[in-house]
């Protein structure tokens, strides 16, 4: 099969290497879909991220979906033929964070994409069966793809609380943004206001989720106090001032890749009882995702703007500077 790959010296290339062999609870998947993720462009630009270093060739992408091939010993072979969306991850399964119910803190997660994992800027992949989700045929394999950037919103919705009547507050309208605003308000939120610096990316949001919006720039959300406040940008100023903008006993939960180290308001998180979080990946949300999509509660299609083949993910790497790019996508096998 064909693979994109990223070496040390951040250069991209097309190469030949063997179909993977199946595990027995595994199954082999044809990519359709896979999106271009910040961190896929984080390695291609600094060749890492934080511990996580390419230093031998790997494979980005890890937002992905597909048609299942061929199955494992272990598994019913009607899977084959199923089109999927799939969960990225494989955790040990016996720790302590695994018996918790966060496998996403699993200290042994392999994770596509994340070195040495090999991601999904191939032709085929393998997963375990039970991290490859049925999804109904209203479902395109493009939204499929995006299950996996709308899981961390849900796990986000999940760890601050969002319930019928909350009122949240999220920096940035990308990508993230924008489907963490569809999240809230399928969740319950009444008020989600996003805030931005871009009016083009703040007047596509109003229709996706958005009650209001702020252009950051020229506004601020002023004395106003929510209940949630989620960063998807990774700004530092951004960030204290959702945090200022966050009321007593509010939640702050960090989702935006940003810098290592920020200035925080402390005597308004210590006075207010703030909690403040970060999120790291998911655990048990595609089932959640997959209903909230097929529902049309959540419109993943309506952020996907570009589209590239296998041969030229360089290309889609560097179109997400567009400022017209949203979510761009890769097409392994077209």
């Amino acid at each position: 099969m064909k693979a994109s790959f990223l070496n040390k010296n951040k250069n991209i290339y097309v190469e030949e290497i063997d179909i993977p062999t199946l595990d027995a609870d595994q199954v082999l998947i044809r990519v359709e879909s896979v999106g271009i993720c910040g961190s896929d462009l984080h390695y291609y630009k600094h060749g890492a991220i934080g511990p996580y270093v390419v230093e031998k060739p790997l494979i980005l992408g890890h937002e992905l979906s597909g048609v299942i091939t061929d199955v494992g010993k272990d598994i019913a072979k009607n899977r084959i033929g199923a089109r999927v969306a799939v969960e990225p991850q494989r955790a040990c399964k016996v720790c302590k964070q695994c018996k918790a119910g966060r496998y996403n803190l699993c200290p042994e997660i392999e994770f596509y994409a994340t070195p040495p994992i090999n991601g999904a800027f191939c032709e085929f992949v393998k997963i375990q069966s039970s991290f490859a989700y049925d999804i109904p045929d209203n479902i395109s394999f493009d939204a499929a793809a995006l299950i996996e950037p709308m899981s961390v919103c849900i796990w986000a919705a999940q760890k601050a609380g969002i319930e019928s009547g909350s009122t949240v507050l999220i920096a940035g309208a990308g990508p993230i943004g924008v489907i963490m605003a569809q999240v809230a308000k399928a969740v319950g939120a009444k008020d989600v206001v996003v805030t931005d610096v871009i009016d083009k990316r703040l007047d596509f949001v109003k229709g996706y989720g958005a009650t209001r919006t702020i252009n950051s720039t020229t506004e601020s959300a002023g004395n106003e106090k929510f209940d949630v406040f989620i960063d998807a940008c990774g700004v530092p100023s951004a960030v204290y001032a959702g945090i200022k903008s966050t009321g007593p006993a509010g939640r702050v939960l960090l989702v935006g890749l940003g810098s290592d180290d920020m200035n925080l308001p402390v005597s308004h998180i210590q006075n207010n009882e703030i909690i403040v979080t970060g999120v790291f990946r998911y655990a048990n949300t595609w089932p959640i995702a997959i209903d909230l999509v097929a529902s049309g509660k959540v419109n993943l299609d309506a952020i996907v703007t570009h589209h590239f083949g296998l041969t030229d993910v360089e290309d889609g790497l560097r179109a997400t500077a567009n400022p017209d790019a949203m979510k761009v996508m890769i097409h392994p096998n077209n």
